[in-house]
């Protein structure tokens, strides 16, 4: 199941993107005085207790403005409720109730998505500022904070867990695997997942922002079974110009997150785009396996050497992603699928890959000694052992005397080295240091 998602939504000027700021650890959102500055939704994962989330921080709700800004801020609001599994509903405990927050309140209740009331800027729990009134709402008992000074935020994170859905096991099979097709609108990914499915099982168009939500197709080939997703295309903000893809990409990204390989797809006409390297940086980021898709091959002019060329070209522009295949296809056309789908099963075999430990030992010492790693700061660093502690992704465990001094070159070197030896085709390969004195030497 997919990290769910969390709301903070409320009237223009209570305080959401304060609180969004204190409880992502960062000055993500714009913080000002003056209402309406948030219009965009930004999103970021949170971790409390154990459990991860992805709050989402929205424009301020002012169902009395008759503006044509605030209308499409009210639309992008409504959306986000629509798709949260969980709301924080801010209010400003200083300025008391209002006929907005009523409104508000009568929306959420029709929404039916669990609600925390917030009663947000209270500086003192002494009784002096009175949020009690904000019970005429309907919502509950309001949880007090002070968002900017921090106060009673770790106990308003407590309540949100208690109401936000955990992981379920899905009745799948357990050798099932899950591939997720993203990339931005109209590159052709639900042309895609029907090029693979061999029906018309996913509506195609080509007006981009077709797909609002995940689509998951249970497909079986070849004595194996698949979970293709189809996601909504993710598009830069200042690019979005219809609401409704504003808050698409939450449903992209949670489909990334439970996924085990994602399919990239660029389009060959347009070339990799700084929104492609976003995309490819997230999947990157979440230790997804992953093969780069370029969709509308047939539409380019070529000779014997455009195709090495282009790849060549995909390479310089995703440099940190040169583990992934490049796949050229039709998705229209269906050329080149076949091909796709055995590269799918090479990449799903590397991401579970397991070397044993001997191996990678023998492997490890070898490299030691071909390449030790440098000296810093006057300390000789060594590994003295190495163990694989997981796959998806291939994980691997290093001991070693000073692993704050280990450099991370020394690290793309060892990993360079692993793939040379046992492939790795299509996953990253993480690497966690740890700690150990030889037998004999100081700590």
């Amino acid at each position: 199941m997919p990290e769910p998602v969390v709301a903070i939504v409320g009237r223009p000027n209570v305080g959401k993107s304060t609180l969004f700021n204190r409880l992502t650890g960062g000055r993500v959102a714009i913080v000002e005085e003056n209402p309406g500055i948030t219009r965009d939704r930004l999103y970021k994962t949170v971790e409390w207790n154990g459990r991860t989330f992805i709050l989402v921080d929205t424009g301020g709700l002012d169902y009395q403005e008759t503006d044509e800004m605030y209308g499409q801020v009210r639309q992008q609001v409504e959306i986000a409720i629509s798709e949260a599994d969980a709301l924080l509903f801010l209010v400003d405990a200083r300025s008391g109730l209002t006929v907005v927050d009523e409104e508000i309140a009568v929306n959420l209740r029709r929404a039916g998505t669990p609600v925390l009331l917030v009663a947000n800027k209270v500086e003192k729990f002494d009784g002096a500022v009175n949020y009690y009134d904000f019970f005429r709402l309907g919502l509950g008992e309001p949880i007090p904070c002070s968002a900017a000074q921090g106060l009673n935020t770790g106990d308003l994170l407590d309540k949100l867990l208690q109401i936000l859905p955990v992981s379920k096991n899905e009745a799948l099979p357990e050798d099932i695997v899950k591939v997720a097709v993203v990339g931005r609108p109209n590159v052709g990914k639900s042309s895609l997942v029907n090029s693979i499915l061999g029906s018309e099982r996913v509506i195609v168009s080509d007006v981009p922002g077709t797909t609002r939500d995940a689509i998951d197709t249970w497909y079986r080939r070849d004595g194996k079974n698949y979970l293709l997703v189809d996601t909504a295309g993710i598009r830069r903000k200042s690019q979005i110009r219809e609401s409704v893809e504003k808050y698409s990409v939450i449903r992209a990204l949670k489909s990334i997150e439970r996924c085990d390989i994602s399919l990239i797809m660029i389009d060959a006409q347009s070339g990799v785009t700084e929104q492609d390297k976003r995309i490819a940086g997230f999947v990157h980021e979440r230790g997804k396996a992953s093969i780069l898709v370029v969709n509308k091959w047939d539409l380019i002019e070529k000779d014997e050497h455009t195709g090495e060329l282009y790849r060549k070209k995909v390479r310089q522009e995703l440099n940190f992603l040169d583990y992934a295949p490049i796949a050229l296809v039709s998705a229209l056309g269906k050329k080149r699928i076949h091909q796709l789908l055995g590269t799918i099963d090479t990449v799903w075999l590397e991401y579970n890959r397991r070397i044993g430990t001997g191996d990678l030992n023998s492997l490890l010492e070898d490299i030691q000694l071909r390449n030790p790693p440098p000296t810093r700061k006057s300390k000789k660093v060594t590994i003295y052992y190495a163990t694989q502690g997981a796959i998806k992704p291939p994980t691997f465990v290093l001991f070693t005397n000073v692993p704050e001094l280990m450099h991370f070159s020394y690290l793309r070197y060892l990993d360079n080295q692993l793939r040379q030896a046992y492939g790795f085709k299509g996953t990253p390969i993480r690497f966690i240091l740890r700690k150990r004195s030889r037998k004999g030497e100081p700590n």
